[in-house]
């Protein structure tokens, strides 16, 4: 690289971190604003807009299908990569927008963790370098005693520490299932998101370890703000600040019916829609 490549790459790099630079320790609230999603011809999320503030859990709820997991890769641009896939709005992590054409992919990744339904750790990895792996994709170097330090911080804010200090080069496929998606959160915390993105994170687990990953989440709101797709009402009622009811039909896309703080959801909905779908009349 010549010193030219060198300082404008210095100069990109330190105009990405002023765009995420806010007053707020750290924290940042989600913004999505007219949002809507296509396969192909096919609407699947129309006009959605939905404010998720920092250091409040939101909890995305509706019955399959009404675009509550697709609405969620919009928030890291996850969805563009499905072939044929398109997108119109805006999502916004405190001031900049994440769709920004001149934002890096890598970086707007970076802020907007996720975790996904099934842990997918990689098996053959250490325990260890499972927590880092993160940090090697983003070019991010540290030395020895660093790397010691992350992966203790996170193991710990995954709710893992405990359970796996004695056995950190272990391959990350030896753990139990509740542990392993524990492994993949510590390996999102990694690279210090400021968003973490949840897709059903416990539907595949046991009541012990889903109580575990729940445990885990409230720990976590002082640090990332969490925005989680659950099938689960009671999971929403016990983890989440605020809940988002999404409902789609055959004929119509998914949309936002109601939102709000989610003791009102359950409690007294505005819409005879979110009363019976909380309270399992359908869905």
């Amino acid at each position: 690289m010549t010193e030219l490549e060198n300082d404008a790459a210095v100069g990109r790099h330190l105009l990405e971190e002023a765009l995420f630079a806010e007053d707020t320790g750290g924290q940042m609230g989600l913004s999505a604003r007219n949002v809507s999603a296509w396969f192909g011809d096919h609407l699947v999320l129309d006009d959605v807009s939905l404010e998720m503030p920092a250091r409040l859990v939101t909890a995305l709820i509706g019955p399959s299908g009404c675009g509550k997991s697709t609405f969620l890769r919009t928030l890291n641009r996850m969805h563009e990569l499905i072939k044929g896939a398109s997108f119109a709005g805006e999502v916004r992590l405190g001031d900049q927008d994440l769709y920004d054409p001149t934002l890096k992919l890598t970086e707007a990744r970076a802020h907007v963790g996720m975790v996904f339904q099934k842990p997918n750790p990689f098996p053959a990895m250490s325990i260890y370098d499972n927590v880092l792996s993160g940090l090697k994709m983003t070019g991010k170097r540290l030395d020895q005693a660093a790397k010691d330090d992350v992966v203790e911080e996170m193991l710990i804010k995954g709710g893992l520490w405990s359970e796996v200090k004695g056995r950190l080069r272990e391959p990350g496929g030896s753990l139990s299932g509740g542990q392993q998606q524990r492994l993949c959160i510590a390996r999102s915390l990694a690279v210090r998101p400021r968003v973490l993105l949840m897709d059903e994170p416990c539907s595949a687990l046991d009541p012990t370890s889903t109580n575990r990953i729940e445990e885990t989440i409230r720990e976590l709101r002082d640090d990332v703000t969490i925005v989680i797709v659950t099938h689960n009402m009671q999971q929403a009622q016990r983890v989440s600040d605020q809940c988002a009811f999404f409902l789609a039909s055959s004929t119509t896309p998914g949309k936002i019916v109601e939102a709000g703080a989610t003791r009102k959801l359950f409690e007294d909905p505005a819409d005879e829609r979110t009363a019976d779908y909380v309270n399992g009349r359908f869905g």
